[in-house]
């Protein structure tokens, strides 16, 4: 199977066939691959001198370089994204936690259709009066702090790369 060198293709087979490679970071010396090196170079690791290596898509996804509309710019090799996110406070969403309360004293033993007051007696809500905000200090932290998958719906396959091929010619 003849394809362009340095070509990346999905293969649905257990195997990379003759001529290509899984795309798993493998280095590879520059001296028996010198025609691959000049398409990769070191984009993709290695020192330059001895050896390069290949894209690792083990457990990644492949994404397109540039920068679409609305999104940020992506170079070639650029690795970015997470298995997992644990969200923090300063990620979520600027919110406030309002109840309506009244500053006061109570009247009525039941919360039906009344609101909290500033009680002091057995009577802690009020059926009418001035609401107030809530503090702080009424609210407590709460969550797991347990990451999450981040990853859309996936399909494991195999990325191979082409390293015996036609070199492919530049653009005029």
């Amino acid at each position: 199977m003849e394809g362009y060198l340095a070509q990346i293709m999905l293969f649905a087979g257990g195997f990379a066939p003759n001529g290509w490679a899984y795309c798993q970071g493998q280095t590879l010396k520059i001296i028996s691959n010198s025609a691959l090196f000049a398409l990769v170079g070191t984009t993709y690791g290695g020192d330059g001198r001895n050896n390069f290596a290949l894209p690792n898509f083990a457990g990644r996804t492949a994404v397109g370089t540039g920068a679409g509309a609305g999104l940020s710019q992506v170079s070639l090799g650029e690795k970015g994204g997470s298995d997992a996110t644990t969200l923090t406070t300063s990620m979520m969403p600027a919110h406030t936690h309002t109840l309506n309360a009244s500053a006061n004293p109570g009247t009525a033993a039941s919360i039906a259709g009344n609101v909290l007051a500033n009680a002091g007696t057995d009577k802690v809500y009020l059926n009418a009066g001035s609401p107030v905000g809530m503090k702080n200090e009424s609210i407590g932290v709460t969550g797991g702090n347990q990451p999450f998958d981040s990853r859309q719906p996936y399909l494991g396959i195999n990325y191979v790369i082409c390293l015996s091929g036609i070199y492919p010619s530049r653009p005029n």
